[in-house]
């Protein structure tokens, strides 16, 4: 079972079996975990834009200790609140979003870690229950990774690697595209996407960070594996359940229609009438 020094281990597979492959969940359905999360590398628990509260996001984050996946939790906000409440989960990081400068990333650090490092208010129900009080240790702490959503934050992406207690950056490709202009329908592409990428990189590179992003798109995953991202989150709830719906319903559309097309006019309906 996953406990919140699972960190450490996560951080070891990390630097010696890149890239980790991540699930992301957006609805409040924990079984989605049991069921599919053991097939991923860690799990992104979207608390900015998913249907999740605060019990959801405990939930989820139980359920990836039962599968054994470490769970990343994504605040709405810089706010230290959030922040915390999302660690005292019991979650292995948090994901905070729309970091653009280093100021902004130290506000961070100082509400996801404890002291020396941050200002992270010690309590946690959940941690306390499961490690003891001691969970407030370094080694039981936590990985804070900052997204890099807008141009102001490449510019900045240097000093921002830069911080102390910053471990990781995750390019946002939906954010950066829509601020520099592109549709959302448009397609990620290295074309759009990788000046952007290389950027994370390089920083991350560096300084010693870990590099994430999503590998979605025509030609992304490759050059994200070719820059060296060491997180990829290549699968959702969300896509699963549109994409599969589809196709499931494509296929029995067509079976219905041979069917219908095998029916001819005065012919024998009962086999149609049986498919709706």
């Amino acid at each position: 079972m996953n406990t919140p020094s699972s960190n450490d281990n996560f951080r070891k597979i990390l630097a010696s079996a890149p890239p980790q492959l991540g699930l992301c969940i957006m609805y409040p359905s924990p079984g989605v975990i049991e069921r599919i999360g053991p097939d991923w590398d860690w799990v992104w628990v979207d608390g900015q834009h998913g249907q999740l509260g605060y019990g959801d996001v405990l939930a989820l984050v139980r359920a990836c200790d039962l599968v054994g996946r470490p769970a990343f939790v994504r605040v709405p906000g810089h706010e230290a609140g959030p922040i915390g409440m999302a660690l005292d989960t019991g979650a292995v990081g948090v994901i905070v979003p729309c970091v653009d400068t280093p100021a902004q990333a130290a506000q961070v650090v100082r509400a996801a870690k404890f002291p020396p490092v941050g200002n992270r208010s010690y309590g946690g129900r959940r941690p306390i229950d499961r490690v003891g009080r001691g969970y407030a240790e370094e080694r039981h702490e936590i990985m804070l990774i900052v997204q890099i959503e807008s141009p102001e934050a490449v510019t900045n992406i240097d000093a921002i690697a830069s911080v102390p207690g910053v471990d990781a950056m995750f390019l946002g490709p939906d954010d950066i595209m829509l601020r520099r202009g592109f549709s959302m329908n448009e397609p990620r592409t290295p074309k759009s996407l990788g000046a952007d990428m290389e950027a994370v990189a390089n920083a991350a590179k560096k300084h010693g960070k870990i590099a994430v992003t999503v590998g979605a798109g025509a030609g992304v995953l490759e050059l994200s594996l070719e820059l060296g991202f060491q997180m990829l989150v290549c699968g959702g709830d969300v896509a699963m359940l549109a994409t599969s719906s589809k196709q499931l319903s494509a296929d029995a559309r067509a079976i219905v229609e041979t069917a219908r097309a095998k029916s001819a006019p005065g012919g024998d309906h009962k086999v149609l009438k049986t498919l709706y």
